[in-house]
């Protein structure tokens, strides 16, 4: 990867000649078809709260609806880019396409938990529509609108950052959550058409063999990992049958490392993903995403709980019933007392459209304003200051969510905040990467950047389930004077596990702002790609 000389632009089929109508229609479309992912993951991860009584006993492991849905994008995202560079970038994009909205089409007729994270398997190649959309900008669109393009398409226009709250909202609360898979369903079988009919295909292609050994080996490595980290508490973290799944998934993904430094067509250029131009937006693309996943469910899923007074009359006429029932004796309410254990603060017990409108709606705004500020900023000083812009925020967001409070208001004004960095950081890492690497490696490259960011929103939320298990909530019932066993209450739980979750996001913010810092790549003016 030599940087002494830019690399010759390669024919593409750039739209040089093409009216600025022509090509912001096809960024337009490709922008649209790419919000089908950021928008599923702010409707689902929104609506976790609803989904969980369909699958009882699932408790906190229903934010696996969020992880597997990351894990298998990881896993895809660069197996899905080689393939965009060997057999095109638009036959791809209609590929996962069809498989997502096969997948939309599962979940919303299931009542099967396997079922259910079948679907959301395959719905999870919509991860890779951004990796594909980045590398179609990159070569369709003249050279000095791709840094702006890639900030839109991080970002969008609006339908999943501001729509996509309102509608999954108004669908939940008058239909009910499968409304929201059968509408993202519709969305994409009505985008396929406008691909295939407005968006070039892209003329570069690179002859190569597909790595599905390494591809297979990632995503079991990852998916071993993350079930130790997931699952440790409830089996114990050093029981060798517990530590065994550890074992094996740090073991297949060395096993990855060694096997791609073989074969003669990696899934994962092993000299790319170590040049300090890419390995460092890697390592901050995998940090940074940790605070990104478990933001986005735990304000959504803590505002739609009741509060804790509302749960604790719910328990405590239930048992009256029960108690009623069985004795045929009418008891006065204080007979039955109810206390909560480990007890909780939070709670405004939204429905899924309130929390848009209330909390997620502003935040959504203030994002897609912000993706595009930062495409244009990185046209005229680099995406290195954006990116620095946007850790420096996402950090103290952290620590402000740990610390105050956990109100609406709480809530309202620091996602707000935290939502200015979430638009710069999304815009900012695809410029970087696109001015990383050739044009004939931008597939992989962006694969890669698919690879940390979901993983890291995986990672994170396989952990803050772990501190949720922790804190799971039991109602200790006096009846008469007369303690009885305590009763689970399923899918609420104490303040701890969520402070700890955004303890960490402050600490891998962190880490991933002191990356940006001394990164040494990114300080010049955005080129659209002709860097190297």
């Amino acid at each position: 990867m030599s940087t002494s000389t830019p690399q010759l632009d390669i024919d593409t089929g750039r739209l040089d000649g093409a009216s600025r109508a022509r090509l912001f229609t096809v960024l337009a479309v490709i922008v649209l078809f790419s919000e089908i992912a950021p928008m599923q993951y702010t409707i689902v991860a929104a609506a976790l709260q609803k989904i969980a009584p369909t699958f009882p006993g699932i408790g906190a492991n229903i934010n696996w609806a969020i992880i597997v849905f990351g894990l298998i994008g990881a896993a895809a995202s660069p197996l899905i880019g080689k393939m965009s560079d060997v057999w095109g970038k638009k036959r791809m994009f209609l590929v996962c396409g069809a498989l997502f909205v096969i997948g939309c089409v599962l979940d919303a007729t299931t009542s099967n938990w396997g079922v259910f994270l079948f679907g959301r398997c395959l719905q999870a190649t919509a991860i890779a529509t951004a990796v594909i959309a980045y590398g179609l900008i990159r070569d369709l669109m003249p050279r000095k609108f791709v840094p702006l393009g890639l900030g839109i398409t991080a970002t969008g226009l609006g339908v999943s950052s501001i729509a996509g709250p309102l509608l999954g909202g108004f669908l939940v609360d008058n239909y009910s959550w499968r409304a929201i898979f059968w509408c993202l369903a519709g969305f994409t079988l009505l985008m396929l058409p406008l691909i295939w009919l407005i968006v070039p295909e892209s003329k570069l292609r690179v002859t190569e063999r597909i790595d599905i050994v390494g591809a297979a080996l990632l995503s079991g490595g990852a998916t071993l990992t993350l079930i130790y980290v997931d699952k440790g508490h409830d089996w114990g973290w050093s029981r060798p049958t517990t530590l065994a799944w550890l074992i094996a998934g740090i073991a297949l993904l060395v096993l990855f490392v060694v096997v791609e430094k073989r074969v003669s067509t990696p899934i994962m250029d092993m000299k790319l993903l170590f040049h300090p131009r890419v390995a460092l937006v890697l390592a901050g693309a995998l940090f940074a995403s940790l605070q990104i996943g478990i933001v986005s469910y735990a304000i959504a899923y803590m505002a739609q709980t009741p509060d804790e007074a509302t749960v604790t009359a719910g328990v405590q006429q239930g048992s009256l019933a029960k108690v009623q029932a069985m004795t045929g004796q009418p008891l006065p309410p204080e007979a039955v007392q109810v206390t909560l254990d480990p007890g909780y603060t939070y709670g405004s017990g939204y429905t899924l459209l309130e929390f848009a409108l209330r909390i997620a709606l502003l935040g959504s705004v203030v994002t897609m304003i912000c993706g595009a500020l930062a495409g244009l900023l990185a046209r005229r000083i680099g995406a290195r200051i954006p990116l620095v812009i946007a850790l420096a925020i996402f950090a103290p967001s952290g620590v402000a969510l740990a610390l105050l409070p956990h109100t609406t208001t709480v809530f309202l004004v620091v996602n707000s905040i935290f939502s200015i960095g979430f638009g710069f950081y999304y815009a900012a890492m695809p410029i970087l990467m696109v001015e990383a690497v050739p044009q004939e490696q931008q597939g992989i490259s962006l694969g890669m950047l698919g690879v940390m960011q979901s993983m890291g929103v995986a990672i994170g939320l396989a952990i803050v389930t772990a501190f949720l298990h922790t804190t799971a909530m039991q109602a200790m019932i006096s009846v008469g004077g007369q303690q009885t066993p305590p009763t689970p209450i399923p899918d609420i739980f104490g303040d701890h596990g969520y402070e700890l979750g955004f303890w960490l996001c402050a600490i891998a913010s962190t880490v991933a702002l002191i990356l940006a810092v001394i990164m040494r790549h990114g300080r010049t003016p955005a080129t659209g790609g002709i860097a190297h």
